[in-house]
C-alpha cells in the first residue's frame, strides 16, 4: 500500500480551499487585532502564542485521525488493495483502516515535529538579520509576519513539485543523497558571519528601488519627492524570504521521507511556519545556549535521507516504522538540548562561574 494516496488532491481540493482560507484568517487576526500597534514581544505573550499554535496543530491532529477512522474502511481504492489481499470481511477491514488512520495521524505529527526542529535554523538568521541592520523589537514581529507570509507561499510551491516528482523512484534517491550531504555538511561547516549586503539578490534589489539609510518607522516603503524608497525593513523582509527558500530545499525532502500524503505535508509544514514567530521571541535569549543543537539538526538529516535511500527497504512494504522516526527524530531533539546545557561553551561557562 506504499504507493497508494489516502487523500489525493482531486478529492481534498475542498479541503486545501478551506485550509488557506483558515490560515488566512488567523493571520489577519495575528496582525489586524493582536498585533496591530507596533510593540516588543514580551517572553510571556511569545510562550501564550506559542501554546496556541502547538495546540491547534494537535487539535487539527486529533480531528484528522478520527476523520481519517471514520472515511478509510468506506474508501475504495483501499478497499481494493485490501481486497487483491485476501481481506474482504467488515471486521478486518475496519481493522487494517484503523493502522492507517494511526499511521497518518502520526506522520503528521512526526512531520510537525521535524518542520518545527529544521526550523530552528530559521530563528538563528532572524537573529543576526535583525542585529546586522538594527532592526528595534518592536518592529520585529511585523518583519517576521510579513516573511512569514512570504514563506507559506514558497513552502506551497515546493511542496506541490515535490509531490509531483515524488511519483518517481530515483526522485527518493536524489532526495534521499541530498539530505545525507546536507546532514554531514553541517558537522563540518564552520560559523561563517552572515552578511545580508553581499547577497546578489539583495544587490539587485538595490538596483531597482534606492534603499533609506535609516528606519522610517515600520514603513518597508516610503515616497519622497515623487520617488519611491524602499526601507531597511524591506531589505530585512527580501533577505529572510531568500533564506526560506534555502531552508525549504531541505525541509521539503525530509518531510516527504517520513510521508507520501501531499496533504500531511502540505498542513504539517504550513502549522510549523504559522508558530515559527512565536517561537523565536521565545527563544531568542536563550538559542547561543544550544550549540549542539546545530548537530542534532544534522543527524536528523541524516537519518531521513538514510530512511529514504536504505533504511526503508529493511521493513516489510518499505515502510519504517512513523513510531521508530517519531522516537529518533524525539530523541536526538532532546539529547541535543540536555547535552548543550550540560555542557556549555567554554565562554558562557567561564561567564557563569564569574556571574
Amino acid at each position: 500500500m506504499q504507493n497508494l494516496i489516502l487523500f489525493p488532491f482531486a478529492d481534498y481540493w475542498w479541503f486545501y480551499g478551506l485550509f488557506t482560507l483558515f490560515v488566512l484568517g488567523m493571520l489577519a487576526l495575528d496582525l489586524g487585532v493582536f498585533h496591530k500597534s507596533a510593540h516588543e514581544v514580551t517572553v510571556k505573550e511569545a510562550a501564550g502564542w506559542s501554546v496556541a499554535w502547538i495546540s491547534l496543530a494537535m487539535l487539527f491532529c486529533f480531528g484528522f485521525w478520527h476523520y481519517a477512522q471514520w472515511k478509510l474502511p468506506h474508501y475504495p481504492p483501499l478497499l481494493e488493495v485490501l481486497a487483491a489481499q485476501g481481506i474482504t470481511d467488515a471486521a478486518a477491514i475496519a481493522v487494517e483502516a484503523g493502522k492507517l488512520a494511526n499511521q497518518t495521524a502520526l506522520e503528521f505529527l512526526t512531520g510537525f515535529v521535524v518542520e518545527k526542529s529544521l526550523s530552528v535554523d530559521n530563528i538563528f538568521v532572524f537573529i543576526v538579520v535583525f542585529s546586522y541592520f538594527g532592526v528595534p523589537k518592536m518592529y520585529q514581529h511585523r518583519v517576521l509576519f510579513f516573511g512569514i507570509i512570504g514563506a507559506l507561499v514558497f513552502r506551497t510551491i515546493f511542496i506541490t513539485i515535490g509531490a509531483a516528482l515524488i511519483q518517481f523512484h530515483w526522485v527518493l534517491w536524489v532526495f534521499g543523497a541530498f539530505l545525507i550531504f546536507t546532514g554531514i555538511k553541517i558537522f563540518f561547516s564552520d560559523e561563517k558571519p552572515i552578511e545580508p549586503e553581499k547577497n546578489p539578490f539583495i544587490k539587485l534589489l538595490r538596483k531597482f528601488i534606492p534603499i533609506t539609510p535609516e528606519m522610517e518607522g515600520q514603513k518597508f516603503f516610503l515616497r519622497k519627492e515623487g520617488i519611491l524608497y524602499g526601507t531597511p525593513l524591506l531589505v530585512c523582509v527580501v533577505f529572510i524570504e531568500l533564506t526560506d527558500i534555502v531552508f525549504a530545499v531541505d525541509s521539503v525532502p525530509a518531510i516527504f521521507a517520513i510521508t507520501r500524503e501531499p496533504l500531511i505535508v502540505f498542513t504539517s509544514n504550513i502549522f510549523a511556519i504559522l508558530g515559527l514567530r512565536a517561537l523565536f521571541f521565545l527563544l531568542i535569549s536563550v538559542m547561543h545556549k544550544f550549540h549542539f543543537l546545530k548537530y542534532g539538526l544534522g543527524i536528523i538529516l541524516v537519518f531521513v535521507g538514510l530512511k529514504m535511500v536504505w533504511l526503508s527497504s529493511l521493513f516489510p512494504n518499505n515502510k519504517f516504522p512513523v513510531t521508530w522516526s517519531l522516537g529518533i527524530i524525539g530523541g536526538v531533539l532532546v539529547a541535543s538540548v540536555v547535552l548543550s546545557l550540560v555542557f556549555p561553551k567554554a565562554a558562557e561557562a567561564e561567564h557563569s562561574t564569574h556571574g
